[in-house]
């Protein structure tokens, strides 16, 4: 960022009006803008169809479900002679705008480049001559549309924006066809980097899932390694440990299948505890493994804090040599997972896995040095992902840095 558009941004955040700009209401805007209310700018769809009619039944269909929040992207849609629809919808074309009218918090509006009809929960708006409708779309995705619309949509008992509310939502833009144009592109050509990054992830994540159910289970066996494998009962490696003697000074920990066992302070939830009430926790080691409440739907969690955990749970240490990253891996496997689901089938959904089921379980025992080789692959897959996901998490911040820069007009193209 330029000095000249850091002092731009600091005069605006003053209450200043710079060079070249204008108040416009609330509004610091180059003096070449205009500021006009959602009716100037697009035609709200009043007529519904009827979808068991000719052509109406053969078009897609768009709903709020088949709308990504935030990213303007179009969803798998089917027809509506698919879908059995007997309703009234409201039709769109190529040069429309479909967006969701329920929950607006979610953020779901894309533009088709195809024909067809969406769902009563959505508005099929028409851009008019004022406005480009690539840039349209981005406004609407941009975060002063969106703080506005949420406000709007809190007046009615279930989150939704009626078309009164929307009509009046005051937008900024360049008068210049050709400027919104401009823009639009640069914020589709960023849009087109995220979606190069969320491929190269996606297909990192689909390798690291193949060597998973390869190397964990020894249906691939990586080059030095040939001494059979042992399955033997989870209970012969792992004892569940009950240590409840500590102060309750240690920190609680909470245990999450997204993101492992961490500190109950990292996690967005605010609980009361007493001395008393801690007295019962179970002291939790790094290197420790415990079953959580959910454990036959995303596996066994590891843990790297040393800390205390609800009763609730049962805490596993290891009675054999083990490499800890090899049964880190094994435990959220999908071959893990599917024992855990066989070992409480049949057990009402809720319903923790016991130690006992848990120790019926046949897993795999390899060779301490083959257990380490596989963890660090594995790991090293982990680590290239994590840099992807950093990667791709700059990249959308970047995305929301241009909009904020170039749909106000703090910057010019």
């Amino acid at each position: 960022m330029t000095p000249e558009v850091r002092d731009r941004i600091e005069q605006i955040r003053r209450g200043n009006v710079p060079e070249g700009y204008k108040k416009v209401g609330s509004d610091i805007i180059p003096s070449d803008w205009s500021k006009s209310p959602f009716s100037q700018l697009g035609i709200i769809s009043s007529g519904l169809v009827n979808p068991k009619e000719q052509p109406y039944f053969e078009m897609q269909h768009i709903g709020p479900d088949n709308i990504e929040k935030d990213t303007g992207r179009i969803l798998e849609t089917q027809s509506a002679a698919e879908l059995g629809l007997i309703s009234g919808k409201f039709y769109f074309d190529s040069d429309s705008i479909v967006y969701s009218k329920i929950r607006p918090n979610l953020n779901k509006v894309c533009a088709p480049h195809f024909e067809g009809i969406c769902s009563a929960d959505c508005y099929s708006i028409k851009p008019t001559d004022k406005i480009d409708k690539a840039y349209l779309l981005n406004l609407m995705l941009g975060y002063s549309f969106y703080k506005r619309a949420v406000e709007c949509s809190m007046r009615t008992g279930m989150p939704k924006i009626n078309q009164d509310d929307l009509n009046t939502i005051a937008m900024c833009y360049p008068k210049s066809i050709d400027e919104q144009k401009k823009i639009a592109k640069i914020l589709t050509t960023q849009d087109k980097v995220i979606e190069s990054k969320e491929k190269l992830l996606a297909e990192k994540q689909r390798q690291k899932k193949y060597l998973m159910q390869q190397l964990l289970t020894g249906k691939r066996r990586l080059p030095g390694f040939n001494e059979e494998w042992r399955f033997i009962r989870a209970r012969t490696i792992f004892e569940n440990i009950t240590d409840k003697k500590h102060d309750g000074t240690l920190e609680v920990l909470s245990v999450t299948q997204d993101r492992g066992i961490i500190p109950r302070s990292q996690v967005d939830i605010d609980i009361k505890y007493t001395n008393k009430s801690l007295s019962g926790y179970k002291k939790v080691a790094k290197g420790n493994f415990v079953i959580s409440l959910r454990s036959f739907q995303g596996g066994i969690e590891y843990s790297e804090y040393e800390g205390i955990v609800s009763p609730a749970y049962i805490v596993l240490s290891a009675s054999y040599p083990i490499d800890n990253g090899y049964y880190k891996q094994f435990f959220k496997s999908p071959d893990c997972i599917s024992r855990l689901s066989v070992a409480v089938y049949g057990v009402r959904d809720g319903k923790q896995i016991s130690y006992e089921d848990f120790g019926r379980i046949k897993i795999p025992y390899p060779p301490l040095n083959e257990q380490k080789t596989i963890a660090k692959v594995l790991t090293t897959a982990d680590h290239e992902i994590d840099l992807l996901q950093q990667d791709l998490e700059q990249e959308k911040q970047k995305k929301k840095a241009l909009m904020q820069l170039l749909l106000t007009g703090i910057v010019k193209v």
